[in-house]
């Protein structure tokens, strides 16, 4: 099974909560996303130390001297420099000899890295890799962006990838298609914007739903066909599908169009709402706890969102 640690900010925003702020009806809110938390970061608090909590956490269960590398999916970083992965290396106290960067990517961003840490140990470069993932896009939704607060939430996780789990991941399908950049964009802070620092909302986190829908309907299917092809398997040698859990809706639909059983499907959103390159690493968390995937299971894993990009892959447990 996956060595996998999760951490979420204290904080805790519900539904009410949302609607007392945004004069807005609770119900309405939820609606057919079927989220009804999620977990946002305090003023003070980043994703970093969300990353470092998860870390922590996982150290508890393996030895951190033997892990060698870092590799650190965000969309929440620190700084534009230094990479925030090397100040998680001092922070966390982990040899100078260990390798880092950060990668940006949001709901593919744990496949990706998977396929990465996989070539790094096949290659001979690492052994004991620690994959992280990280975001608090509460930081740069605006507060009056009552669609988006009340889909996403924040959260970190800790992944142990060694041989033994590279050995069991299979082929990867990995796509990508920037044509659909702006309708997933968080356009202020950044080159394209001069740096100007700006709060307004325009410059701020900004999805374009029913292109995101569309988009995901399109092509996540396809993606997981070609996956299933690639590792010469059919639907019905998958014991347990975990998609990126976007909202309750999207999956879904994703269901009915791919075509698994709903028993197969893991949908899991109420308490966390969408936590970008978080959300598969949770549900794997949360399927292991509650016994819905067991050794010996093959597992196929989807991601899919800004860029656009997407990745699927398969783990036999």
């Amino acid at each position: 099974m996956l060595k996998i640690e999760v951490a979420f900010p204290d904080k805790i925003l519900t539904n009410s909560d949302l609607g007392l702020e945004l004069n807005e009806r609770t119900k309405k809110l939820g609606g057919k996303l079927g989220i009804l938390e999620r977990r946002v970061c305090a003023e003070d608090e980043t994703a970093i130390d969300l990353a470092a909590k998860a870390c922590e956490k996982l150290f508890k269960k393996i030895n951190k001297d033997e892990v060698d590398f870092i590799i650190y999916c965000t969309q929440s970083p620190e700084y534009f420099l230094p990479t925030t992965a090397c100040v998680l290396q001092d922070r966390l106290g982990l040899n100078k000899t260990v390798g880092a960067f950060d990668y940006n990517l949001g709901c593919s961003g744990y496949i990706y890295g998977l396929a990465m840490a996989k070539s790094f140990i096949q290659s001979g470069i690492a052994k004991n890799i620690l994959l992280v993932t990280a975001e608090a896009y509460s930081k740069f939704i605006h507060e009056d962006d009552k669609s988006n607060r009340a889909i996403f939430g924040d959260a970190a996780t800790a992944t142990l990838m060694d041989s033994d789990l590279a050995n069991r991941l299979g082929e990867f399908e990995l796509g990508s298609d920037g044509s659909g950049a702006d309708n997933l964009i968080v356009k202020g802070g950044a080159g394209k914007a001069n740096f100007e620092s700006s709060s307004s909302r325009e410059s701020m986190f900004y999805m374009n739903g029913p292109e995101v829908f569309k988009f995901t309907l399109d092509n996540v299917p396809l993606s997981v066909e070609a996956c299933l092809k690639k590792n010469n398997q059919t639907l019905n040698d998958i014991d347990y599908m975990i998609l990126h859990q976007a909202n309750a809706y999207m999956l879904k639909n994703l269901r009915r169009k791919i075509g698994i059983e709903k028993e197969k499907f893991h949908s899991d959103v109420e308490k966390t709402g969408n936590t970008v390159s978080n959300t598969i690493p949770i549900a794997i968390y949360n399927a292991q706890n509650k016994g819905l995937i067991k050794s010996g299971d093959c597992l196929l894993l989807s991601g899919f969102g800004v860029g656009y990009s997407w990745g699927a892959t398969i783990i036999n447990l």
